[in-house]
């Protein structure tokens, strides 16, 4: 019993010493603090706690912590707390592994071992006291002092919140535009097709009517007739074949094996330059939306394959591994700088590869695009598939 009275009696003690060491580091007053380790105890200096620079932190808008190597917290300012919505009291000298998810935890451990070098960023959802989730940005940096053998860390936590809001709008704003224009091509092949392309034909139809006639002079007039007509014919195909581009029937008809083979044949046709195509066998029907985004790709890939590469041959290879589709576009040609072209020039290049971007991006896949000066190009466009489409041969 007696025993029993001095354990409580201790770690009441441990518990008051332990109270005054937060209180402590929360008003400054502590210059350093010691942590067991398993390597021995180890110190941890807080000079300047009570410093100009501590306004500083506590007016920044972002959060502000320093760890230990072990990740409790020996600072945060209230910009911190107000992040995890708790009382700074209860966030100072806790584990900052707290606020993370098991997979976060991980990353943090091996970033704090590379940051002793040259410090780190990263991004992780913290756990608010409320149980919501916030997205933010950490930037990490060592705060070694005076030969210290383990270094603290400084973190500077930034809320993505309104960032994340601002790609989701901005996103957003581009799948809208690109259904508008969609609908808009859509309603220019249907007036191409419709009425500019039946007044050629009936223009067409004069004109050989008029080559057929017989003429007393010398022929030159049935001659220009003939080469009227000609021509005639070949701009009511290049406007059919606009038409088509814009929309083509046989997409909706046919599906997307029938729009590519189409596709791919035009190409050699228009271009000279020999394509290889390969498609899935029996590759069933898609959701109209994905081969809509598939098409374009591949249409606008072909276009800039024709323009810039000097390619002298192609390969567009269209399968179904698994839960996805995959359409890859490789050519021969000069190649590229992707991240160059990304950025454009002159505030003209890359919305080629941007708008084929954002069509992966709106039916939830990723393109990808590997270029080498003079070692070609090879562009790859994965998109998941919902599980009925998934499952079908």
């Amino acid at each position: 019993m007696a025993r029993a009275s001095g354990d409580l009696a201790e770690l009441r003690l441990r518990l008051a010493e332990a109270e005054d060491t937060l209180r402590a580091i929360r008003s400054g007053e502590a210059d350093a603090v010691v942590v067991s380790h398993k390597l021995g105890p180890r110190v941890f200096t807080l000079q300047g706690a009570d410093h100009a620079y501590r306004v500083l932190i506590e007016s920044m808008n972002e959060g502000a912590l320093m760890l230990t190597p072990g990740k409790t917290i020996l600072y945060a300012n209230q910009c911190f707390a107000k992040m995890v919505k708790c009382p700074l009291e209860q966030v100072m000298g806790s584990s900052f592994r707290r606020f993370l998810s098991n997979h976060d935890r991980a990353a943090l451990r091996a970033l704090l071992q590379h940051s002793e070098r040259s410090g780190s960023k990263m991004q992780v959802l913290l756990a608010a006291g409320d149980d919501t989730q916030l997205p933010v940005n950490i930037s990490i940096r060592p705060l070694t002092r005076y030969g210290a053998k383990s270094a603290a860390f400084g973190l500077v936590v930034t809320d993505m919140t309104e960032s994340r809001r601002t790609e989701e709008l901005l996103r957003a704003l581009t799948q809208r535009v690109l259904q508008i224009q969609e609908a808009e091509r859509g309603r220019v092949a249907l007036e191409l097709h419709d009425n500019i392309t039946q007044l050629l034909c009936a223009v067409l139809v004069r004109c050989q009517t008029l080559a057929e006639r017989p003429f007393s002079n010398d022929g030159s007039s049935r001659k220009e007739a003939i080469a009227l007509r000609e021509m005639l014919g070949q701009t009511a195909g290049e406007v059919e074949r606009i038409s088509r581009n814009l929309r083509p029937s046989v997409l909706d008809e046919l599906g997307l094996v029938a729009v590519v083979r189409d596709t791919s044949a035009e190409f050699t046709r228009r271009t000279g330059v020999a394509l290889k195509l390969a498609c899935a066998p029996r590759l069933a029907r898609l959701p109209a939306e994905i081969e809509l985004a598939l098409y374009r790709i591949l249409q606008e890939a072909l276009k800039n394959v024709g323009q810039h590469a000097r390619a002298r041959q192609v390969s567009v290879c269209l399968r179904k591994p698994g839960p996805f589709v995959v359409l890859v576009i490789q050519d021969d040609g000069i190649g590229f700088d992707p991240e160059k072209r990304a950025a454009g020039r002159n505030g003209k290049g890359g919305l080629g590869l941007l708008g084929m971007r954002e069509r992966a991006a709106y039916v939830g896949g990723a393109l990808t695009v590997k270029s080498v000066r003079r070692a070609g190009t090879e562009i790859e466009v994965r998109i998941p598939l919902p599980p009925a489409n998934a499952a079908a041969n």
